[in-house]
């Protein structure tokens, strides 16, 4: 009850644009006393937001804190759907685990998980994923799309396309997309993603996406054998980036994206995707579980599969491996 309270309030002030909004409208919005609205204030103001209340106007907000709880979320956030539930966690294992559970327990789509610092954080093949505390975006969301199972790593190459667009919305950066999940900066992983899928038989019940964003960190907060191959958007921008405005940019080009797909197809966001990829044109090798393929990156299916084209001109469909990029070294 009370978070949804902070929820309307949040809403009524991002609405505002700036203007005073008296403790009579806000407790005639609320449906409370204004007495309880005065105590919403206090609490929005001990989590860090600065509000300015003067007699006979009302309230204002100054000034949001620089951090990535529910409330300063949703100030400011214009999806339909997504990141309306959000689920904030200090610290936790990894928020896949959380969102897989939420999903199981029927949370609507749209829920996303955030947390401050992840300590079992992973990536594809169970690879750790470093999430120290306060740094970066740790994030999942829990989608319920009516497509098909065969489909549903496209949804991996609609994140990537929403991250770099989000990136490119909040920061000077240009970053590139290398297939199937990782975004770079200057040749450095700034950003990860991890799809997971609940489905029975030919049926999807769900799909988890967690997103990982280097945000904030130095160059010292990596371990020694990352400095060379990661990097964040802070290091690259050279300056400190909010993560909350770069959360409500990643729903907000995520959900049009997504509604944009299940609209009218893969067709539009493979094109994005390929505007914005670092390997297309370039000679490649692709390291599956079986053999490793030397090629041209030519593009991707329409199911997203790339396409590499060995030197004697016969191509070759990669479902899954490890991309190096020889000219990129």
């Amino acid at each position: 009850m009370q978070s949804e309270v902070r929820k309307k309030l949040l809403d009524a002030f991002t609405t505002a644009n700036g203007e005073y909004l008296s403790g009579q409208y806000l407790a005639d919005l609320i449906g409370c006393s204004r007495t309880a609205v005065w105590k919403h204030i206090e609490e929005l103001r001990k989590h860090g937001f600065e509000l300015e209340a003067i007699q006979r106007k009302g309230y204002r907000i100054l000034k949001t804190p620089d951090q990535i709880s529910a409330d300063e979320i949703r100030l400011g956030l214009k999806t339909q759907f997504l990141g309306q539930v959000i689920h904030y966690k200090e610290s936790v294992d990894s928020t896949q685990k959380i969102a897989k559970t939420l999903a199981n327990d029927n949370a609507p789509e749209g829920t996303i998980v955030l947390a401050e610092e992840q300590v079992l954080g992973r990536g594809r093949m169970d690879r750790i994923w470093h999430s120290p505390k306060y740094t970066g975006v740790w994030m999942s969301m829990i989608l319920r799309p009516n497509i098909p199972l065969p489909k549903a790593p496209q949804l991996t190459l609609i994140t990537a396309v929403a991250v770099v667009q989000a990136i490119e919305e909040i920061t000077s950066l240009s970053p590139q997309i290398k297939w199937p999940n990782d975004i770079l900066i200057n040749g450095k992983k700034v950003t990860g993603i991890l799809t997971e899928l609940q489905a029975e038989a030919d049926r999807i019940f769900a799909i988890i996406i967690g997103v990982g964003i280097n945000v904030n960190q130095k160059i010292t907060d990596y371990p020694e054998a990352l400095q060379e191959i990661a990097t964040s958007l802070s290091i690259e921008a050279g300056e400190t980036i909010s993560r909350a405005k770069l959360i409500r940019a990643v729903l907000s080009n995520f959900e049009r994206l997504y509604l944009l797909y299940l609209e009218k197809g893969f067709t539009p966001i493979k094109i994005l995707w390929e505007s914005y990829a670092i390997s297309i044109g370039k000679k490649i090798i692709a390291r599956t579980l079986t053999e490793n393929i030397h090629g041209k990156a030519i593009g991707i299916t329409d199911d997203g599969v790339l396409i590499i084209e060995d030197d004697l001109g016969n191509s070759h469909l990669v479902y899954s491996a490890d991309i190096e990029i020889p000219d990129a070294e």
